[in-house]
């Protein structure tokens, strides 16, 4: 059986603050440390090597029982952490308070337990941790019984039922917001943008519920964050940007209204900053998008952001949209400069980066070195996407990456692999049920393409080419191709013997 590679990882994901406090609080300890022993070795490992691990300690006892002890290590780093942390966040501290009147419960010390209840319940309203306030206010009638019991009613048990039931309504509110979250997330990352009849009526469905279309629904801050975040992906599915820039923006704004709650909805805020970024581009208004990329590079120095998920988050959001940005404009060669950014902050993020992100920061380089005429470069970055599919993440990636890579292969003259790769390419795009004719139309041409080598030939098929895309693309749908690769553009340099960027340029003059 492989060794497991947990503790490897908790280790490696330490600050050196969290190392430090572990450290110290080690020190204080009586006894055998010979978790320390396993703890120092691990740190140095660039890779996990258990066998490595036992080689270094054969002549020791604990080698014996190894697994134990590295669970014990585990668990040990794990309490350390929760006593670093421990009011750091909202949660845990609410979590520390709740514990503190369980204690004070038990040992019957009633007076100052209702100080603990009444403290805590002030920071569960204010930052709407409504389950917190559900479990404080279930304490404070379990006081009141006490209290009734010693013949004190100066407490008023209804008021305390009205609010419980705000509570619980409130409760309940927020939880049917992140119901409809996740069924729009799951189209979102799963494909993108809705690709058929049957999504769009499944978003559809989401945008019309109750909540989402009505006024006033949401009672709640949190769930007044939720409700426009859920009609920005609603619309961006869609890809009706317009609409979803309108909503992003309010969530933000909701968000920064309320500092304190912004604050613990870490997550929500930089994907909300993202996907505004993505509007601005998809709306042409890059200098808008320039903006929020400053506004997330200042987030990455405020000390709000400081945990290891937040820095993953920015650090993705930064790049990957630095590169969108900069491929939009044709600005390939500034692509290139990010890389070797990029590909430090990779290194030193390792696993942390999800397999969407990875994605994205790949296809986006191959797209610059393929806009910098480095095609062979492209075919080496779009192969590692193609070579790693997810059925159920990200299709379009997949699908456009597969007509990109027929496109890097006509730009390379790799004909006979061409007409080959096009027939399991056809097969690929039409196992998935997708209305969008754009499709059909570059499989169609690319064919006839592909049987030509006169340049004069190839361009009069260009020029139909262009002339049928120009059409097609006047209905609003059709146009998703142009978000990952600019077919437009690339007619038109095929045309006019001007390079890919020129062309980008060209036409974002007139657009």
């Amino acid at each position: 059986m492989k060794p497991s590679t947990e503790l490897f990882s908790l280790i490696k994901s330490l600050t050196k603050s969290e190392k430090r406090f572990f450290k110290l609080n080690s020190s204080l300890q009586s006894g055998d440390k010979n978790y320390l022993k396993i703890f120092d070795f691990i740190e140095r490992q660039r890779k996990y090597d258990e066998e490595e691990l036992k080689d270094a300690f054969k002549n020791e006892t604990f080698v014996k029982h190894l697994p134990s002890e590295k669970n014990h290590l585990y668990k040990l780093l794990l309490k350390s952490l929760r006593s670093y942390y421990s009011d750091r966040t909202v949660s845990s501290q609410l979590k520390q308070e709740i514990k503190n009147v369980e204690i004070l419960y038990n040992k019957a010390l009633y007076k100052e337990c209702n100080k603990f209840v009444k403290r805590a319940k002030d920071i569960a309203r204010k930052y709407e941790k409504f389950y917190y306030w559900f479990e404080l206010i279930n304490w404070e009638k379990k006081l009141l019984e006490e209290a009734y019991e010693s013949g004190v009613f100066s407490k008023d048990l209804d008021k305390l039922i009205e609010e419980e039931t705000e509570v619980v309504e409130k409760l309940r509110n927020l939880a049917e917001y992140h119901i409809l979250y996740s069924k729009i997330n799951y189209i979102f990352r799963s494909g993108g943008f809705t690709r058929n009849e049957k999504e769009r009526e499944v978003v559809a469905g989401i945008a019309d519920y109750h909540l989402i279309k009505g006024k006033n629904t949401a009672i709640s801050t949190r769930a007044t964050t939720i409700c426009y975040y859920i009609k920005g992906l609603c619309a961006a599915s869609i890809r009706d940007y317009e609409d979803a820039l309108v909503n992003f923006k309010k969530a933000k704004s909701v968000m920064d209204a309320k500092p304190h709650i912004k604050e613990d909805l870490q997550t929500r805020y930089i994907y909300t900053m993202n996907f505004l970024m993505l509007c601005y581009v998809d709306n042409y208004q890059f200098d808008k998008a320039e903006e929020v990329v400053g506004q997330l590079k200042q987030m990455e120095s405020q000390r709000t952001y400081g945990s290891l998920d937040a820095r993953v988050r920015l650090f993705t959001s930064i790049y990957i949209g630095q590169m969108t940005l900069y491929n939009r404009q044709g600005m390939f060669q500034k692509t290139l400069e990010l890389v070797p950014q990029i590909h430090d902050g990779i290194e030193n993020f390792e696993d942390k980066i999800n397999k969407e992100k990875q994605l994205l920061f790949t296809y986006s380089k191959a797209y610059a070195y393929f806009g910098t005429g480095e095609f062979r470069m492209a075919l080496r970055h779009i192969n590692e996407v193609l070579n790693d599919n997810e059925k159920m993440l990200r299709q379009d990636i997949y699908s456009f990456s597969r007509i990109f890579n027929l496109i890097i292969h006509f730009e390379l003259n790799n004909h006979d692999f061409l007409e080959y790769d096009m027939k399991s390419t056809a097969r690929y795009l039409n196992k998935y049920e997708k209305d969008y004719e754009v499709e059909k139309l570059f499989m169609k041409e690319m064919k006839n393409l592909a049987r030509i080598n006169k340049e004069s030939e190839q361009r009069k098929i260009f020029l139909d080419f262009k002339e049928k895309l120009d059409k097609l693309l006047e209905i609003d749908r059709e146009n998703v191709i142009l978000e990952y690769f600019d077919l437009r553009s690339w007619l038109q340099s095929k045309i006019e013997g001007t390079s890919f960027a020129e062309a980008i340029k060209s036409t974002m003059k007139s657009v």
